[in-house]
C-alpha cells in the first residue's frame, strides 16, 4: 500500500464517494418502489417513465462512486452533473439525495479535493493566488461645460440682427 502524502485521498474526497454511493443505493430503491406503486394505477402507468428516472440516476451514482473508491484510482472529473441531478430529486420527494447533491457541490470546491482531482487527471493543480493590490486610478478633473448653444429663436451672435431689405420689384402691367 502506497502511503505517500501525494497519493492519499483527502477526507472530503472519500466523503463525496461514500455519500454518492449511499445516494445511488437509495435512488435505486426509491425508483423501484415508485415504479411498483405506479404500476398499481392506470395514471401511474402513464407516469412510469418519471418513476424510472431515480433508478437510472442511482445506477450512474453507483458507477461514479465505484470509480472514486477504487484501490487503483482512474482519471475521473468531479461530476457536478450528478450533484445537480441529485438536488433535483427533491421533486420526487427524496430529500436525502438533495442534501448529498448540495454537499457534493460544496466539497468539489474545496482546495484539497480540487488538487486531488488535478493530480488524478494529470493536470496542473489550480491554486488560488492572492490578487495584487489594486492601485486606484487618478480621477480625471471634471471638464468645464461648454456654453449652451443659442436656441433657434435667439439670433446667432455671428449673424446680423436685421436682415437687409430686398429691393422691391415693380411689376409692369400690360396696359402701362
Amino acid at each position: 500500500m502506497n502511503t505517500s502524502f501525494q497519493n492519499q485521498k483527502p477526507g472530503l474526497f472519500t466523503t463525496i464517494a461514500m455519500m454518492t454511493l449511499v445516494s445511488g443505493i437509495i435512488n435505486l430503491f426509491w425508483g423501484f418502489i415508485a415504479s411498483a406503486t405506479a404500476l398499481g394505477t392506470l395514471v401511474g402507468i402513464v407516469c412510469l417513465p418519471i418513476t424510472i428516472l431515480p433508478t437510472i440516476l442511482g445506477i450512474f451514482e453507483i458507477i461514479y462512486a465505484a470509480k472514486l473508491l477504487s484501490a487503483q484510482p482512474e482519471p475521473v472529473q468531479p461530476s457536478q452533473t450528478l450533484a445537480i441531478l441529485e438536488i433535483f430529486t427533491f421533486l420526487i420527494g427524496n430529500l436525502f439525495s438533495m442534501v448529498v447533491g448540495i454537499l457534493a457541490l460544496i466539497f468539489y470546491n474545496d482546495v484539497s479535493v480540487r488538487d486531488y482531482f488535478a493530480r488524478l487527471n494529470g493536470t496542473a493543480a489550480v491554486t488560488p493566488t492572492r490578487a495584487a493590490p489594486v492601485t486606484p486610478e487618478p480621477v480625471p478633473a471634471p471638464m468645464e461645460e461648454p456654453e449652451p448653444l443659442p436656441t433657434p429663436e435667439e439670433p446667432m451672435p455671428s449673424e446680423p440682427e436685421e436682415e437687409p431689405a430686398k429691393p422691391k420689384r415693380i411689376r409692369k402691367l400690360a396696359g402701362d
